[in-house]
């Protein structure tokens, strides 16, 4: 099981808190940095000092760290060109020398859209199938051949498809709850499927339409990665447990429920419950940015668990 540190930055965080955090990441031993890809805040939180770019944070944490992967959960469709999407993402590969995945979504957060003056389509998730067709499109084709595509919402014609990334093939996350449109664009274009804030049963349920689409569409089921994001609160006993789900408003109750929460045991426990349904990668979502003790305890008495 690989545990990656997912990070919400929009809820106020700063490039240093940032590089601190992945530079934990990567000294504690974890498999990856993933940021999510937002420019406002969510809840009663400040958001202070504003918001950061995704793939800004992740050339610069590209070129500050050595070993740990680095990615979005969920890269907004909404918010770039896929042409230009793609040069960006093959860019931070080569900077990272070939650390980058990428993670790609519909985009949904109306308010961010109109806060910050950028369009929020009706046809969302029809955009998103034809901006997975043309990134991948424009890696996959080989240096010195052209890249044309005439869709309905994006047309490129003679595209060099340059620059290309360090990787052979940067894998493509796909993600969500959805029971048809979702399972179907995984299986065309993911090496990756991640149930966001899923339970067990939701997520058994979900991997199975993921894996049934797969089969149909030729690929085999085994083919794709399957993983989790789950909220982390973790803590050596009761009290500390409570306190940092306090320190992110949120009840330890609901936490238990929901998330991966409680002492180590409990979420090993949690963890091998999730592992039996399919799950082969999970996402620790981390609120607090400050607490690398949190980090740490997660380090050496959860991860040195797993198998």
């Amino acid at each position: 099981m690989d545990l990656r540190i997912f990070t919400e930055p929009q809820q106020g965080a700063t490039y240093d808190t940032l590089l601190t955090v992945a530079k934990a990441t990567e000294d504690l031993g974890f498999d990856a940095f993933f940021r999510s890809d937002h420019y406002l805040r969510m809840g009663p939180v400040d958001g202070l000092p504003g918001p950061t770019d995704a793939w800004v944070t992740l050339a610069g944490l590209a070129r500050e760290t050595k070993r740990i992967r680095l990615g979005t959960l969920m890269t907004a469709g909404t918010f770039r060109l896929p042409g230009v999407l793609a040069i960006q993402v093959a860019q931070v590969d080569q900077m990272s020398g070939g650390r980058v995945e990428l993670g790609l979504g519909a985009g949904w957060f109306e308010e961010e859209h109109t806060a910050y003056g950028i369009p929020f389509p009706k046809e969302k998730f029809a955009r998103l199938e034809e901006q997975l067709a043309i990134v991948t499109g424009l890696w996959a084709t080989e240096t010195g051949q052209t890249f044309d595509y005439d869709g309905t919402y994006y047309q490129l014609t003679d595209s060099p498809a340059l620059p290309k990334p360090a990787q052979a093939k940067i894998p493509v996350l796909i993600g969500g709850h959805g029971a048809t449109r979702t399972p179907r664009l995984a299986a065309q274009y993911a090496d990756e499927f991640n149930m966001p804030f899923g339970s067990i049963a939701d997520s058994e349920r979900q991997f199975g339409r993921v894996r049934a689409a797969a089969e149909q569409a030729g690929r085999k089921a085994d083919d794709l990665v399957y993983s989790n994001a789950l909220v982390a609160c973790v803590g050596k006993d009761d009290a500390e447990v409570a306190r940092r789900a306090a320190a992110i408003g949120r009840e330890v109750d609901d936490l238990k429920a929901d998330g991966l929460a409680g002492s180590p045991d409990e979420v090993v426990d949690k963890i091998g419950r999730y592992a039996d349904i399919g799950a082969q990668r999970i996402y620790l979502q981390i609120l607090d940015l400050d607490d690398l003790d949190h980090l740490d305890l997660i380090s050496t008495r959860v991860q040195s668990q797993l198998p």
